[in-house]
């Protein structure tokens, strides 16, 4: 469809790259049952204190950063909870470091800083599925018995020691070979669906509102005592009164509104109940 592309108007390219970005929702949708086997494996660990790791080679290793880098403002969570390693190390984010994708160690020296154990996840990412740097970072995962998966748009092999394959086949690019488009488009889907189910089966998420943040500056304050008001009822002055009260906590703060506790009985019920809010006001008046 695209033979011609440098013969089009600019119309025609823009309706062209459209029409092919459509079909990228429907390939996600395909690859559903081994996104969901990666993220149940994935949160098994988690909850024991286990990490999240994507480990990817230029436009790949660069959405796993972005993927990572996005978790601590939207789900609170500590910068090494979820990580994102590419070909080249940071300076690849800016300037393409093609040559070290084809490095079958590249990322071992990494991972083996981090202390990979069988509580982390390490997902290598490969629009085509073949480059060395990640094939090598998930089989050297494997070894130290984490749960391993690969995210490619394409069939291929499975790297030795992978558990869950997600193949996102997105077909022909409107420019043949640059993944940065539906391949991409696949990829930043994935990501943020593996990433968004992760934080809410850990309880960071209640209903659909991002309850497990911590009121650090204006805005976060401003965010978290809308949050407080719309869960428990009060208004705005009273709803600030208890994230002050909470410490910035969101959670901490709809415990204590909700069931009349102070901020200490609030955190234990949190604790006892794994974090999950939900679980804390539902078995409230078991404390």
């Amino acid at each position: 469809a695209s033979m011609e592309l440098d013969a089009r108007t600019t119309r025609e390219i823009v309706s062209l790259i459209n029409d092919q970005d459509a079909t990228v929702a429907a390939c996600v949708a395909r690859a559903g049952d081994a996104i969901v086997g990666f993220v149940d494996a994935a949160l098994a660990g988690m909850r024991r204190g286990g990490r999240l790791i994507y480990v990817g080679a230029g436009t790949s290793g660069r959405l796993g950063v972005l993927d990572a880098s996005e978790c601590p403002p939207t789900f609170q969570t500590p910068p090494e909870m979820v990580v994102g390693l590419i070909a080249g190390g940071d300076a690849a984010l800016r300037r393409s470091s093609e040559s070290r994708e084809d490095e079958h160690d590249g990322a071992h020296e990494a991972l083996r800083s981090l202390g990979v154990c069988a509580n982390d996840a390490v997902l290598g990412i490969a629009a085509g599925g073949t480059t060395p740097y990640v094939r090598g970072a998930v089989e050297f995962a494997a070894g130290r018995d984490a749960t391993t998966g690969m995210l490619v748009c394409a069939l291929v092999e499975a790297p030795v020691g992978c558990g869950h394959m997600i193949v996102v086949e997105t077909g022909a690019e409107v420019v043949t070979g640059s993944t940065r488009m539906k391949a991409g488009t696949a990829t930043k889907m994935v990501l943020n669906t593996i990433s968004t189910a992760l934080m809410v089966r850990l309880g960071k998420v209640h209903g659909n509102l991002m309850v497990d943040l911590r009121a650090t500056n204006a805005k976060l304050r401003d965010r978290g005592a809308r949050i407080v008001a719309e869960l428990t009822g009060v208004g705005r002055e009273a709803s600030i009164a208890l994230l002050d009260g909470a410490g910035g906590e969101v959670k901490s703060a709809v415990v204590m509104g909700r069931l009349g506790v102070d901020a200490a009985t609030a955190r234990r019920m949190l604790a006892g109940a794994g974090g999950s809010l939900r679980g804390a006001l539902e078995h409230g008046g078991d404390r």
